[in-house]
């Protein structure tokens, strides 16, 4: 595009073609001589792809469709004049990009498509690195604007992005125009900015309010057109015909005042929420359910629903289905609920390897204090719990139970997963913190970590992919549990709770994360044997002795740096990834068939 100072106009076909395709090639020829700093726009889109069928235009859409080689055809005769513009609307949208890519000089998305995250990972994938993308930002406050502009210089880097103001209403008022909004974003944005004209035709100011929006900055035009013969059935509002639209005369005094209207008009606002493409479920979904947005797709609906930004805000911060929802529904802030979560440490006195480890000392505490005192370290948790068994050999427990405010709960002393669902439905609980009490070290850094992950994944169990041996921690949803002792109503070997997840992918979305690297280390932090507990008290006499509260960090410091405190423990092994025979007996009893 050469502008040497002049706007660039873009010719905006939308459409006034009415599903014909005649229509569309006449109109593309009847404004071939305006070639000059100018481009035209298009839209293609598919009525199945753009919208559910219960909308009140899917049919309308349905009219408005051309193939692929109809849109090829347009493209290559407007390209011999102009720039060509697509509008970006929906999967079918990105498809004719790709077939023209190389005749195609810029992409523009409306204010009602910026949120769509499956478009954005659709145009990641492209290299348009050599387009211009105009993005319209009617409808977004400026801090929106900031956060939709820095998400797409992300995701699109290198590609230049424009700001585009001005929305299409029936009728769109003077008032609505948008020209308040130049300034206000020149002064917080370097993009260059586009203006939408979308008044009346017929009024006189269809051919003046552009010239006053460029006397204040703006460095493009569109305007929409029409045939000057045929009948145009669709987005003739604003359109103009050939003879007028060659005219553009200023009238800078008449529109001095409309530089002062509020940022966002009501009827913005209503267009916003009648037209954006708010996420809807791509797939069925359960009561107790975490939500993701691989749950969801993007379209326009008349039901009523969450929008992108309403519903992120929800889900990523530890929300929960409160009831079942099917494919194609949109969700509604009763749908979801803030989750409650529980750390649950279980414990027994019953060890073969270590006698009543629970009640060794470290320092002046039981490891099982020791382990419930680091525990209460943990943040966004609504309960501690200590689950053991209702033997008479294991009631000794309920004085280590370190706080008045930690629950302790006796259950089936041999199905874990019965003894933690017991309390789990007491208590109504829907995510747990799954915790052993072999182990001391346990991080709420490593745990607000896999938190936010098992969130923004809506995942059914996640867990460290690697972690010192002691410190991983299970983040497991209650209703995931349910659906193991549905198939396992006695549950045996489920200490090892772990296999009955990872060895069922197939039945439960399983979220591995990758810790930083300081959270990470080879070092054995779990109590089993009695060198165990001998370097637990070096470690702990050493930051006794500094008179220092340690993070786990501090611990691995002190460790890397004193490699004889690690060699205490080593050379032992753990059971579970050693025994063969127990890794075999667990991959076969705890397979869903």
């Amino acid at each position: 595009m050469n502008r040497q100072n002049m706007i660039y106009n873009i010719i905006e076909v939308a459409n006034t073609h009415g599903g014909s395709f005649d229509y569309l090639k006449s109109l593309v020829e009847e404004f071939k001589d305006f070639n000059q700093n100018t481009g035209i726009k298009f839209q293609p889109f598919k009525y199945d792809q753009i919208a559910l069928s219960d909308f009140s235009w899917y049919h309308v859409y349905e009219e408005l469709y051309f193939n692929h080689d109809q849109w090829t055809t347009i493209i290559d005769q407007a390209a011999n004049h102009k720039d060509i513009w697509i509008d970006v609307f929906d999967s079918y949208s990105i498809e004719v990009i790709k077939n023209n890519f190389d005749k195609i000089y810029g992409l523009k998305l409306q204010a009602s498509i910026l949120l769509n995250k499956n478009i954005l990972k659709a145009l990641t994938e492209l290299d348009l690195k050599d387009k211009k993308i105009i993005l319209n930002v009617s409808g977004f406050e400026i801090n929106e604007i900031k956060n939709v502009v820095s998400k797409f210089n992300k995701f699109l880097e290198g590609v230049e992005i424009l700001l585009q103001i001005g929305f299409q209403g029936y009728p769109t008022k003077l008032e609505d125009s948008g020209l308040v909004k130049i300034k206000a974003i020149q002064n917080s944005f370097n993009n260059e900015l586009v203006f939408a004209d979308h008044i009346d035709a017929n009024d006189e100011d269809a051919l003046w309010l552009p010239v006053f929006a460029a006397t204040l900055g703006v460095n493009m035009i569109e305007k929409h057109i029409k045939h000057s013969v045929l009948e145009t059935k669709y987005d003739h509002y604003s359109s103009l015909t050939v003879d007028k639209y060659k005219t553009y005369i200023s009238n800078l005094k008449r529109y001095s005042s409309l530089v002062k209207k509020e940022f966002i008009t009501p009827e913005e606002i209503i267009y916003l929420e009648k037209s954006e493409q708010i996420p809807v479920l791509n797939t069925d979904k359960n009561r107790g359910d975490l939500l993701s947005w691989d749950d969801f797709d993007f379209k326009r609906t008349d039901e009523k629903g969450l929008n992108t930004s309403q519903l992120e805000k929800l889900i990523f911060n530890g929300n929960i289905l409160t009831t079942n929802k099917s494919a194609n529904e949109t969700i509604l802030k009763e749908d979801l609920k803030k989750v409650t979560i529980a750390t649950i440490i279980a414990v027994r006195f019953k060890s073969s390897r270590l006698k009543s480890k629970a009640l060794k000392k470290i320092g002046d505490l039981t490891s099982i204090e020791y382990c419930i005192k680091n525990a209460l370290k943990f943040e966004n948790i609504n309960h501690t719990i200590i689950a053991t068994s209702n033997l008479e050999s294991d009631a000794a427990l309920v004085n280590h139970t370190y706080r008045d405010n930690v629950i302790f709960h006796k259950g089936d002393p041999d199905d874990v997963i019965k003894r933690y669902l017991y309390i789990i439905r007491d208590l109504k609980i829907d995510i747990i913190v799954r915790v052993t009490g072999d182990m001391p070290f346990i991080s709420n850094e490593i745990l607000q970590i896999l938190l936010k992950s098992h969130f923004e994944t809506g995942a059914d169990y996640t867990v460290a992919s690697k972690a010192a041996v002691g410190t991983n921690l299970e983040i497991i949803n209650s209703q995931a549990l349910e659906i193991i002792q549905g198939h396992f109503p006695k549950a045996d070997y489920s200490e090892y709770m772990t296999w009955y997840f990872q060895n069922n992918p197939e039945y439960f979305k399983l979220n591995f994360v990758d810790l930083p690297q300081e959270l990470v280390r080879d070092y054995r932090l779990t109590l089993d044997y009695e060198e165990d507990l001998i370097m637990f008290n070096e470690i702990e006499n050493h930051f006794v002795e500094k008179g220092t509260v340690y993070s786990l960090k501090e611990l691995f410091n002190f460790l890397d740096a004193n490699k004889d405190v690690v060699e205490i423990n080593s050379k032992l092994t753990l059971t579970y990834k050693t025994n063969q025979k127990l890794i075999d007996t667990l991959n076969r009893v705890t397979k869903i068939n």
